[in-house]
């Protein structure tokens, strides 16, 4: 019986994110399939901080200071 599984791949091993019924020590056949490629992560259980520069998403350098202002169009007065 088989079973399909999402896997990060660290470089080295491959990491199910769920767990899977089989006995340490099993020989088993693996398929890989890459979900993204747009996305790379450097190891398992990278941090928010990793993630996030992975993405090379480009914006403002001011987002945090004006953050209102980008998101509804509005000065920090409101109008």
């Amino acid at each position: 019986m088989g079973k399909t599984v999402r896997a990060l791949f660290d470089g080295r091993a491959l990491w199910p994110e769920t767990s899977i019924d089989v006995k340490p020590g099993t020989t088993v056949t693996v398929t890989v399939k890459p979900i993204d490629d747009r996305v790379k992560f450097k190891a398992r259980g990278a941090s928010f901080i990793e993630t996030a520069r992975s993405l090379n998403l480009d914006g403002p350098s001011d987002w945090s200071q004006r953050l209102e202002e980008y998101l509804y169009g509005e000065g920090t007065d409101g109008k």
